[in-house]
């Protein structure tokens, strides 16, 4: 994913943590400090909620959203238990969150940032050199839970709303495409241009929407994937988790700097890809587990004790240096209670 450059204290954590050793341990249980917070016994209407299932077997596959992406929080640098440290996976995402509150004795944490459905079948090149097996190899026959959170690198959703992101607290004077590329970064917090705005212009230039044409060419991608996790793992629930409710319909400068045409443009997007995976799950036999509604009024404009997610990356809720634009530890919280809902109720 392209990301917004981030202030030289974080690239100097995530320095110190890309250096680390890498280690797979495919069979370990979540981590020792991941718990999810406690769940109700009822649910909204008040009827008692069902015990949840006794899965022995639970495989999370997924990209940066749902590995809950960081540089380094209270635990350190990122989880090297399931992916290498490079997938910058968080000891407390949400697929650990839901594994901790199942008990599931088996659990494997495949999750990666940047991945796509590419990914889940061939292995993913890291930004510092490591690499991730695809996360299909984490799947067994004796597998009954999997978690995937895919589609909008497929359709380069993320790199597209860092284009929208804005230096200046108006509309940039300047065309979009007039002024050079950024060079490639092996890290990837930038975008491809310089931070002018002007992504609905640049997507939407000569009348048609690249972006909605790129969602709708991921969708039978995430159709074949999830028919291919029926045929590895044939007596699996495949749940198919959507983009929580993290990207508003307008900007808040400084807190998001973008304008209210770019913002409104890209969560337009994001809209189209939630309703792209119900497609495609419908279609791949998953069942889809809508995050974007309960998650409604915690997006990136909201206060730092609200918000689900930080545009920049540092988070006062649970100290943290996260990468930009993605979840933070109320936001893996937020997803893993949507989850264990969901299973306790259908």
């Amino acid at each position: 994913m392209k990301r917004l450059r981030v202030l030289a204290p974080t690239l100097a954590l995530l320095g110190g943590a890309l250096v680390a050793t890498s280690t797979g341990a495919p069979t370990a249980t979540a981590s020792a400090g991941a718990t999810a917070t406690p769940q109700a016994h009822a649910d909204r209407t008040g009827t008692p909620a069902r015990s949840l299932p006794r899965i022995k077997e639970y495989v999370a596959l997924g990209d940066s959203w749902s590995a809950d992406v960081v540089f380094a929080n209270a635990d350190g640098a990122p989880d090297t238990t399931y992916a290498p440290i490079d997938c910058a996976q968080s000891h407390r995402n949400y697929p650990k969150l839901v594994a901790a509150t199942l008990g599931a004795p088996r659990f494997r944490d495949a999750t990666c940032g940047s991945a796509t459905t590419d990914d889940f079948t061939q292995p993913q090149d890291l930004p510092a050199g490591g690499q991730n097996p695809p996360q299909f190899d984490r799947l067994t026959a004796r597998t009954r839970l999997v978690t995937v959170g895919i589609g909008g690198n497929d359709a380069g959703i993320a790199s597209a709303g860092m284009d929208c992101l804005n230096a200046l607290p108006v509309a940039s004077p300047v065309p979009p495409g007039s002024t050079p590329s950024l060079p490639d970064n092996p890290v990837p917090l930038v975008g491809s241009d310089l931070p002018l705005g002007g992504c609905k212009a640049k997507y939407t230039a000569g009348g048609h929407d690249r972006l909605s044409e790129r969602i709708a060419a991921s969708e039978p991608k995430l159709v074949a994937a999830f028919r291919a996790i029926h045929e590895i793992s044939p007596d699996a629930r495949i749940l198919a988790i959507d983009y929580l409710s993290l990207v508003p319909d307008h900007g808040c400068y400084p807190t998001v700097p973008a304008t209210d045409e770019d913002m409104a443009y890209i969560h337009d997007k994001f809209l189209e890809l939630n309703a792209m995976v119900e497609r495609a799950a419908a279609e791949g036999g998953a069942e889809f587990v809508n995050t974007f509604d309960p998650t409604l009024g915690h997006d990136f404009c909201q206060l730092p004790t609200v918000r689900y997610g930080e545009i920049y990356g540092p988070s006062a809720n649970d100290p943290a240096v996260g990468v930009p634009a993605h979840p933070n530890a109320a936001g893996a919280r937020a997803q893993a209670a949507v989850v264990l809902r969901y299973l306790r109720s259908h």
